[in-house]
């Protein structure tokens, strides 16, 4: 499954900061190691060897970040009163159970369960685009087969 390239406004803006204070981490790790290296053996020092470890974890992080920029989109959403789900949109539904669950549909470069955003790649973000209230429809999640009744559709917070 490859990644959309779709982000919000929000997300980019997330990425952006995460970036600024990797940057800004980076920056006191490197004279962290410097101090240790000046130490002596760097063979066994410990300091120096997490610090180095430290500066490939955040180097990677940055790497990565900088690699989704080049490629990310942030589409331009007209303000509609369209009643179907898509990119951006908060969507209500309920599963089998009758629990309700909501969350904005978006990328995958900000999707967080626990922040209520759902990767419009995911199985269920799949089956929630173009649908619309009163909608039944069937996503196969890693769990098994799960039925879901849109139950509302916003376009704003």
């Amino acid at each position: 499954m490859s990644k959309s390239n779709f982000i919000t406004q929000e997300g980019w803006d997330a990425l952006n900061e995460e970036m600024e204070a990797l940057w800004a981490e980076r920056k006191m790790v490197a004279e962290a190691v410097g101090e240790a290296a000046a130490m002596g053996d760097r063979s066994e020092n410990a300091e120096y060897i997490y610090g180095r470890k430290k500066m490939r974890e955040i180097d990677r992080r940055i790497s990565y970040i900088h690699k989704r920029f080049k490629v990310l989109i942030i589409p331009r959403i007209e303000k509609t009163e369209s009643d179907r789900a898509y990119f951006g949109s908060y969507v209500e539904f309920k599963d089998q159970t009758g629990r309700a669950m909501k969350f904005r549909l978006v990328g995958t470069d900000e999707a967080d369960v626990k922040k209520k955003q759902l990767s419009i790649d995911s199985p269920i973000g799949r089956v929630l685009q173009d649908k619309k209230v009163g909608d039944v429809v069937e996503a196969h999640t890693p769990v098994g087969k799960k039925i879901f009744t849109i139950v509302s559709v916003s376009h704003e917070a």
